[in-house]
């Protein structure tokens, strides 16, 4: 039994959102050190601000500042900071109230240790030194022991207004693929490709799953498929990926190998992106280490008749 693989893998991508006008008071007044929250029809402050009232769900624009003083409602203590927290060192997480607003903000508090944060405990904000209008503008909380900061009664209007964000997000795990498709890279490894083939239907598929998907039983039994195979259909790329380096246009196609009876994906290369068909014979081109199938070239045979492979479409 081959070893099952696991690596570590990140998802990432920019994520980009234009800001109302009650959240671009918000991120532009961190940006001049100002906290700005929203006044409710009942006369509650919400910090940070929302454009609705969370009871009414009427329309709320009335921005008042309040204080980068306040207390510590809740917290929790981070043993392990992580990649992009706001401090590499253990803080806490804390819900802070700031003075003059009725809810909380999320932030994290720089402290010694878990014995120097306490519920009710005063804290104030320390702001970046470079701010850009985003809510890292705060640094992070720390503990205050002096009276509560008077703020100036900004009225929320700003100069060059902060109107859209992008924020990064990102996933980081441990993925595991598994028994059989550890099996499926292992063999990659030696330019072969294999499925498995479920003991009911007999059909077999590539990449394997450990399980058959329509009758749902495991499946073990080991079956070199390919290395040619045949084009199912197929899409035209015109537009150029981040970090790819392929030049558009280029093809990527379903491909059902030789043997298989599932079509897996792959680019197809060694013919011009207008020539490539439907029942076009096509054989992996392998990496140049080795260890997977850079694209599919044609082999030159004669086109497969469609009756040959469409039930793989």
């Amino acid at each position: 039994m081959p070893e099952v693989l696991k690596a570590p893998l990140a998802v990432e991508f920019p994520f980009t959102r234009s800001l109302g006008p009650v959240q671009s008071a918000f991120l532009t007044g961190l940006r001049e050190r100002v906290v700005l929250g929203v006044r409710t029809g009942d006369g509650r402050t919400l910090v940070p601000p929302v454009e609705y009232d969370p009871v009414t769900a009427e329309e709320i624009r009335d921005l008042v500042e309040v204080a980068p003083t306040g207390t510590v409602t809740t917290w929790a203590w981070n043993h392990e900071p992580r990649r992009g927290q706001p401090l590499d060192t253990p803080f806490a997480w804390v819900l802070v109230r700031l003075d003059g607003a009725d809810t909380a903000l999320l932030h994290a508090l720089d402290a010694p240790g878990p014995d120097a944060v306490r519920t009710g405990m005063r804290v104030r904000i320390r702001w970046a030194e470079e701010r850009a209008g985003s809510i890292t503008d705060i640094a992070c909380f720390e503990p205050y022991d002096g009276e509560a900061a008077q703020p100036a009664g900004h009225n929320g209007e700003f100069a060059d207004a902060i109107t859209g964000i992008v924020a990064p997000a990102r996933l980081d795990y441990t993925y595991s693929p598994g028994r059989a498709q550890s099996a499926y890279i292992h063999a990659l490894g030696d330019r072969r490709i294999v499925g498995e083939r479920c003991p009911s239907c007999r059909k077999v598929y590539v990449p394997p799953r450990g399980a058959c998907p329509t009758c749902g039983v495991a499946t073990a039994e080991q079956v070199e498929v390919g290395p040619r195979g045949t084009v199912t259909t197929f899409c035209i790329v015109n537009i150029k990926a981040k970090n790819l380096d392929i030049e558009v246009p280029y093809v990527y196609a379903h491909i059902a190998l030789d043997g298989a009876d599932l079509a897996l994906h792959g680019r197809i290369g060694g013919i011009p992106y207008d020539q490539v068909r439907m029942g076009l014979r096509v054989e992996a081109v392998w990496s140049d280490d080795a260890r997977y199938p850079d694209h599919y070239r044609p082999t030159g045979e004669p086109d497969a008749e469609y009756d040959t492979y469409k039930e793989l479409l």
